[in-house]
């Protein structure tokens, strides 16, 4: 009878722990739900209950990515941030690749592993969670390696929501500059909004604008790491990017589906979080002994250098 109690009881304890994974998975796809919270109630749930299907999520958290890629997309007109973004075109390009080569050298100075380290810099680089969303597949990153990237940028990007409307006060910046400055300091997008809703109407959109014209270069990013990683046979271009870069365009030849694009774009926006979720939920206490503090290090010490060079060029007009 005690044998046959202890299995009836972890059968309902296993079939509450699914349905609390079910629940909150669907709590994830509404809006009121953040990218960075749905990252934080996955890894939540992974160390409190544990992932209750680590096989199926890490597949399915692989395809909803691609998916939540391309409807991204629909959230940005080719057109419209090229004309917006191109005043800091020049500066966002060799931004991009500074950061990625003095983070690269960095995570291999900290010892990182080197697919985190190449997913961190990235998502420092151009668009924080969309942009690791974009390059895992590519890179065949691993669920626990993107879980880390994403942890790392999130945990950033949380900081950055208090400490960025205040050091721009401290430092006497306007809404422009700060705008600017927010929009390419900060990793995600959401991010980005909240600290420049914080400071003013036209920081946040300055900062909205800047942060989109910095977000349309993961397409070509990707491509090219895709180009460089195929070493032999004809480069293939995954099907995802493509996808983005159509949506962005389609946004741009019919600016009357305006309505639709937008719906569509919030629908992936929220996919991502449901993404976040499954990803999260796959990094337990086990991979976090197993990768330790190092691509927080990385990520901190990049973010920082990423910050500092790129206030001093909106200080001295270079940018904006």
């Amino acid at each position: 009878m005690d044998a046959e109690g202890t299995r009836d009881r972890s059968i309902v304890k296993t079939r509450a722990t699914q349905a609390a994974f079910v629940l909150l998975a669907l709590l994830c796809a509404c809006p009121f739900v953040s990218t960075g919270m749905g990252l934080a109630v996955g890894i939540a749930f992974s160390f409190a209950l544990g992932n209750p299907w680590p096989r199926m999520t890490a597949k399915l958290s692989k395809g909803l990515l691609q998916l939540s890629v391309v409807g991204l997309g629909f959230g940005m007109s080719i057109v419209q941030v090229w004309r917006v973004g191109r005043g800091s075109i020049l500066f966002t390009a060799a931004g991009i690749v500074f950061t990625l080569v003095f983070g690269l050298f960095l995570g291999k100075l900290l010892k990182t592993d080197k697919r985190t380290s190449a997913l961190v810099c990235f998502g420092t680089a151009i668009c924080g969670g969309s942009a690791i969303a974009a390059m895992a597949p590519v890179i065949e990153a691993e669920n626990d390696e993107s879980a880390v990237a994403l942890a790392t940028v999130f945990t950033l990007n949380a900081v950055a929501l208090f400490i960025f409307p205040l050091l721009g006060h401290l430092m006497g910046l306007g809404q422009h500059q700060f705008g600017v400055w927010a929009g390419m300091a900060i990793h995600d997008t959401s991010s980005v909004v909240g600290a420049a809703s914080a400071y003013g109407k036209e920081a946040l959109a300055i900062g909205t604008t800047v942060k989109l014209s910095r977000a349309i270069w993961i397409a070509p990013a990707v491509m090219i790491t895709s180009l460089i990683l195929k070493k032999s046979g004809k480069p293939k271009i995954p099907l995802f990017i493509v996808g983005f870069i159509a949506a962005a365009g389609l946004r741009a030849l019919l600016p009357g589906g305006e309505v639709l694009w937008h719906a569509t774009s919030l629908v992936a926006r929220q996919s991502l979080v449901v993404t976040l979720f499954l990803i999260g939920a796959g990094l337990g206490p086990a991979v976090l002994r197993r990768v330790g503090a190092r691509p927080l290090a990385q990520g901190l010490v990049l973010w920082a250098v990423v910050s500092i060079v790129t206030l001093e060029a909106v200080s001295h007009g270079w940018v904006g």
